[in-house]
């Protein structure tokens, strides 16, 4: 029990690990590029869906509050947050870029095709939905355009580097070492490893070079102090619960028998508004115990928590997307479950 307890661990540690610098990059990117997508969602309906899929399909929650923002200020329609939340799968695409980096990104390229025309047909046949859109302005992420690259000086701001900066380095530099010894991630790919490696030294030097504010608002309070400690004790639960079932109870046998209530309760998880329970089927199929199909459901319905700025300001909105979201993934995970995918 002993070895076991230890070998999540350092499990949960390590997809943790990847997970928090993959933040790190994609939240400086986003701040770097705000504005650019605004431009394009207003130029063409067409463009609208494209856009909120491939918003959604960035890992994360930023991008699908982005497209909700963007409805509430009636500049997308509601066919866009469903092709956006139907490409989302939240923290979870960190997770699986972690644990199954192959089949991710084939969730990643159906979950964006999938929301593309999903949002096509919610708006020719529910036109009225978009009417929904009669709330105020939420409070997401929409602060001015950061300057976060000084390059007069990009040392700057190590002159005197305050506490949070300090410590976001040596979390990195721990990662680095961790994965150079194997002590975290010693089974893992060499070309996963050589990923890992250059996400922490693009991290590292975003660390290093971003201003107080960026560090503190975004790096900081948002990244490690929300997102961080919530996917790890989900990911640790999950692999400790998963490897017990695996070792003392025959699992397996009971999924084959009963594999189309296992499709219900994932469609039903996927409901939830929240990133975490969604990372048992990640790790059901990566221990082979389900098949894609009922993963792909899964991440079909869920977005992480990318529908509470919603689900607080507009109930019926909410509904609306996740019912049109529960009977995509319900329809796409029967026909791919019967076929044998």
């Amino acid at each position: 029990m002993r070895d076991l307890l230890i070998e999540v661990f350092r499990h949960a540690v390590m997809i943790t690990g990847f997970v928090f610098v993959m933040m790190l990059v994609i939240e400086y990117v986003n701040v770097q590029t705000k504005g650019v997508w605004q431009v394009f969602l207003n130029s063409s309906p067409w463009i609208q869906y494209f856009l909120a899929a491939a918003l959604g399909a960035v890992p994360g929650c930023l991008g699908a509050f982005t497209v909700v923002t963007m409805f509430s200020h009636g500049v997308v329609s509601l066919g866009a947050v469903v092709a956006a939340m139907i490409a989302t799968s939240g923290d979870e695409t960190f997770v699986m870029l972690a644990m199954i980096p192959g089949k991710a990104v084939l969730i990643i390229i159906l979950t964006f095709a999938i929301g593309i025309i999903a949002g096509i047909l919610t708006d020719k046949f529910f036109p009225k939905l978009s009417r929904l859109n009669n709330f105020g302005q939420l409070p997401i992420h929409a602060e001015e355009k950061c300057k976060c690259f000084p390059q007069d000086n990009i040392f700057k701001y190590m002159r005197a580097p305050s506490m949070p900066r300090i410590l976001l380095i040596v979390i990195i530099l721990m990662l680095v070492a961790g994965i150079g010894t194997g002590s975290i991630a010693g089974d893992m790919k060499s070309w996963l490893k050589a990923t890992v490696y250059f996400a922490c030294f693009i991290s590292l030097f975003i660390v290093i070079t971003v201003p107080e504010h960026f560090l503190l608002a975004h790096l900081w309070q948002h990244i490690v102090k929300v997102h961080i400690p919530r996917i790890f004790l989900w990911t640790l639960g999950t692999l400790l619960v998963i490897h017990i079932l695996m070792n003392y109870l025959d699992v397996n046998s009971w999924i084959e028998t009963n594999i189309y209530i296992v499709l219900l309760v994932a469609l039903l998880v996927g409901l939830i508004p929240e990133s975490g329970p969604h990372l048992v089927f990640i790790s059901l199929f990566a221990a082979g115990t389900i098949p894609f199909s009922i993963l792909l459901a899964n991440s079909i319905v869920q977005d992480g928590h990318g529908m509470i700025p919603m689900l607080a300001e507009s109930k019926k909105g909410f509904i609306a997307v996740k019912l049109i979201n529960l009977a995509v993934g319900a329809i796409i995970g029967f026909i791919a479950l019967t076929v044998g995918w």
